[in-house]
């Protein structure tokens, strides 16, 4: 008995040492609340997954990423980010559109037609412009990991099919609390309704509201072809995600962890753009089967009709950085 409990000690101690040296404790491992407001079965959930199995896998055990889908710690995407500010939420995926709210700079990449493709995208994300966007995020209390993707946004609504920019006029549009986005749409002549995620698709079903704006991937996965029968692929705006940390949370861990928990990040970063990319086409080509009319408009006299937007916030985001992600390659 003492012989096996001898080598139970030192078994145990050996585990010890070598999770140690590694700056990792098996003792308590710790559990990271993060939070998005999409489905299981959308891009940022299945990013958070890989986002979870690499941390936990790294860290050995020490560290589990416990995954909070579709609102279920808030209404909203600036309800989660003010939950993530204060310490009641430790990571959080959101997209940029609320984050006008909290660093003003950062709604500079919701400009119409701002963005080329995706090429164009990934180079001034993952480079020195992207850089710059994250580190102002640290004068509220969080830290940017990385960008993520929602994707190119498109029109969807219940009245008619949207061949140009007259199309649009009249029409009382979900929009996210942002400033940008709203200006937009009133350039178009559309009614644009600020509205939490959680409640737009009872505003549609109810007729509340006309219509609203998104990725291919979050009209399908929240049956937005269910109440809205016109799809226009206007991609009138290119919306990044955000992959969030309470700063707080992140200090406070070891210097191993921390740099496993951004490196995680970046690395879930492409393969949820990846698995977002590769199944637009599919997911596309499914909502015309469940029934939804699809336009292609010529994003040209979009662009035409929303020039106004620009000339509003330039002094805001500053001309000179506006040029830079232009002319990025």
């Amino acid at each position: 008995m003492k012989e096996a409990l001898r080598m139970f000690l030192v078994t145990m101690l050996a585990g010890f040492l070598i999770l140690g040296h590694a700056g990792f404790c098996v003792s308590a491992p710790i559990t990271l609340k993060l939070a998005h407001m999409v489905s299981t079965s959308a891009h940022y959930h299945i990013g958070s997954l890989e986002f979870a199995r690499l941390v936990e896998e790294r860290t050995k055990g020490a560290i589990k990423i416990e995954i909070f889908p579709a609102g279920q710690l808030g209404k909203g995407e600036r309800e989660l980010v003010e939950g993530l500010q204060i310490g009641t939420i430790d990571l959080v995926v959101t997209s940029t559109g609320p984050m006008g709210g909290f660093v003003p700079k950062m709604m500079v990449v919701d400009l119409p037609f701002l963005f080329r493709e995706n090429s164009h995208v990934d180079n001034t994300l993952d480079g020195p412009i992207g850089t710059d966007l994250l580190k102002d995020l640290s004068k509220v209390g969080i830290r940017g990991i990385a960008f993520w993707e929602n994707g190119f946004r498109n029109l969807t609504n219940s009245k008619r099919s949207i061949f140009k920019p007259e199309d649009v006029k009249g029409l009382k549009l979900r929009t996210m609390e942002n400033e940008v986005h709203m200006d937009a749409f009133r350039q178009l002549g559309a009614d644009p309704t600020p509205m939490a995620w959680g409640e737009v698709y009872t505003a549609l079903q109810q007729g509340v509201i006309d219509g609203q704006e998104n990725p291919i991937g979050i009209i399908r996965t929240h049956k937005i072809y269910e109440v809205n029968k016109h799809l226009a692929l206007t991609g009138h705006v290119y919306s990044p995600a955000l992959l969030l940390i309470n700063e707080k949370k992140l200090m406070g861990l070891s210097s191993d962890i921390q740099k496993i928990l951004l490196e995680a990040g970046r690395e879930a970063a492409k393969y949820e753009r990846k698995f977002n990319r590769d199944s637009e086409s599919k997911w596309l080509e499914e909502l015309k089967g469940l029934g939804m009319t699809v336009t292609a408009p010529d994003k040209k006299l979009f662009q035409k009709a929303t020039e106004l937007t620009y000339k509003k916030f330039e002094a805001r985001f500053g001309k000179e950085l506006i040029d830079k992600i232009i002319t990025t390659k």
